[in-house]
């Protein structure tokens, strides 16, 4: 039977460029008692972050993947280039909402799947075994939605809902996650955070998801370090892939 109280704490943007504030956060969170994650892995992180090309960060997402943290494929350069003829909705979603890192959120079903597969085939030869894909700030269109399902990928999720592919289930469930580019942001964040964790409080999957920059801010990661604390009071830590393997074991058969 699935576990009753869920919470699935992830690690958005690991790479080559956040290896420091991610080795961090990851000790921290076994310390707080979470000794498994999801990994939000960018296979090269703004052209300028190779996870293949850089040995030590390759050997310790090994290490962690041995350890009962999942691998999950995070978008592919986790960057949007800006065009010309953009709507007010486009230039909002794309720069405003995520600064210029929505790549996946009006890409087309061909370079969608080109970028999705040669991830995929990266990080299987470093000896990862990505099940799920995320898209960077869970922006996904719906034709990139479709080459994943072509592409045999497990799941995805977006900022209120996990989706099994395999078994067609959608669970909803908002992320707690936090935005820290401005003073009035990281305000905001704590607020709302505070309220929908409350709210969240009957849910069975509680997801808390942390970004690298997090750390650097000692509100932001104090009320990061709380919530996780008192969750884990009723809530069993486990990771994306084992938490849908659980839903799908309790399908009817």
């Amino acid at each position: 039977m699935p576990s009753a109280r869920a919470l699935v704490v992830s690690l958005h943007d690991v790479s080559p460029r956040t290896f420091a504030a991610c080795t961090r956060i990851v000790a921290e969170l076994a310390a707080l008692g979470v000794p498994r994650t999801s990994l939000l892995v960018i296979p090269d992180h703004h052209r300028n972050g190779s996870v293949a090309a850089d040995d030590g960060c390759t050997a310790w997402l090994r290490g962690l993947q041995g350890a009962g943290h999942e691998i999950v494929l995070h978008g592919y350069h986790h960057q949007r280039e800006r065009r010309s003829g953009e709507t007010a909705r486009q230039r909002l979603t794309t720069r405003i909402y995520t600064a210029d890192e929505g790549e996946f959120y009006d890409l087309d079903r061909a370079p969608a799947r080109a970028l999705i597969s040669r991830g995929l085939a990266e990080f299987r030869a470093l000896g990862f075994q990505p099940g799920g894909f995320i898209a960077p700030a869970w922006l996904l269109s719906a034709e990139a939605e479709a080459a994943l399902r072509e592409l045999g990928v497990d799941y995805t999720t977006r900022l209120g809902s996990v989706t099994d592919f395999r078994s067609g289930g959608v669970w909803r469930s908002q992320s707690c996650v936090w935005s820290v580019r401005s003073a009035w942001r990281r305000v905001i964040s704590r607020g709302w955070n505070a309220q929908l964790f409350r709210k969240l409080h009957t849910n069975p999957l509680l997801r808390i998801s942390i970004h690298p920059v997090d750390v650097d801010h000692a509100a932001i990661w104090k009320q990061i370090r709380t919530l996780i604390t008192r969750a884990l009071e009723d809530r069993e830590p486990m990771t994306y892939h084992a938490w849908i393997a659980a839903q799908r074991a309790a399908l009817p058969s």
